[in-house]
């Protein structure tokens, strides 16, 4: 297989309707009588894909594009409000393909992890902080990284070293990462399951002996730099390139994938968009590891 968009599309499209017919209650639902949906939830999961990869943060310019361009993928193309409408319910769906592929990968059973939030801000103004509908689940927090305050939300990524998303959150911007990360594993205590040897790297935030000590019982070794006054830890050596490994990673998400240009207004409407390029990044990965690509995280092949 070739690494093209086309064929990236192609794939994805077998693999998510694959996926329904052998797991139907996966699909969102809708009533037994009525009008059948002209573009089946396999096409839409894979033109939500083509969108996060071209590049388009505008719905109008999307359908533009699609309605030039994809016709020969798909068909029918519905109107800018259903697409959205359906989007928001398909959220449940797009997770399960997101787990899917990543299973699918070689990835998949890699023993190091790399642990980091960032922030995905949905607003600047103050009248958009009073009047927003995602007020009280986002908030005024700080990125570290990039020395400014934000208003939005955070979200918690574990990885491998070639960015494969393991396990993601969404939360509010001032959530705790360590009391994030340990319910992310509880809430899935199946990805732990027969990991015994797991190295999980993360930065100064991920500190605490109770936390390391309920890492620890779950397997999982944590290496971190030491805070001020600290002795130092092992691996302290490894931290500078692979903090630009973690920086890399997210930069994938913002600049190639537009993360922080999510364009989305209610909690429904941002979820599912954050989802749509964690799909997006891990359809990528999946396809360059079945295609034998030398970069995994590779997008520039997709993205025109």
């Amino acid at each position: 297989m070739n690494a093209d968009l086309d064929t990236l599309a192609t794939a994805l499209f077998v693999k998510t309707d694959d996926l329904l017919k052998s797991s139907p209650h996966l699909a969102p639902w809708r009533p037994t009588v009525g009008i059948a949906p002209q573009l089946s939830d396999a096409e839409l999961v894979t033109l939500a894909v083509m969108q996060a990869m071209l590049g388009f943060t505008s719905e109008a310019r999307r359908l533009r594009h699609a309605c030039a361009h994809l016709r020969h993928l798909f068909p029918y193309l519905p109107k800018q409000p259903g697409y959205n409408k359906r989007l928001r319910k398909a959220a449940g769906l797009i997770q399960h393909v997101i787990r899917l592929l990543a299973v699918d990968t070689t990835l998949w059973s890699d023993d190091v992890w790399v642990v980091d939030s960032t922030p995905v801000e949905c607003g600047r103004s103050r009248e958009t902080v009073k009047n927003s509908d995602l007020a009280g689940w986002a908030e005024y927090g700080y990125c570290a990284s990039h020395s400014r305050f934000f208003w939005g939300l955070r979200l918690h990524l574990v990885c491998t070293l070639h960015g494969l998303p393991i396990a993601f959150a969404l939360t509010g911007a001032k959530a705790d990462e360590r009391e994030t990360l340990l319910a992310m594993f509880e809430v899935e205590p199946g990805l732990l399951t027969g990991r015994t040897d797991q190295t999980l790297i993360g930065d100064k935030n991920y500190f605490g002996r109770d936390f390391e000590n309920q890492l620890a019982q779950w397997g999982i070794r944590l290496l971190r730099p030491a805070r001020k006054g600290e002795a130092e830890r092992a691996g302290s050596q490894l931290f500078k390139p692979l903090r630009q490994v973690i920086e890399s990673i997210n930069e994938s998400f913002k600049g190639q994938l537009d993360l922080e240009r999510h364009r989305g207004r209610t909690p429904g409407g941002v979820m599912v968009r954050v989802l749509q390029r964690i799909l997006a990044l891990t359809a990528a990965i999946w396809h360059n590891d079945h295609t034998r690509q030398p970069v995994m995280r590779a997008l520039t092949a997709y993205d025109h």
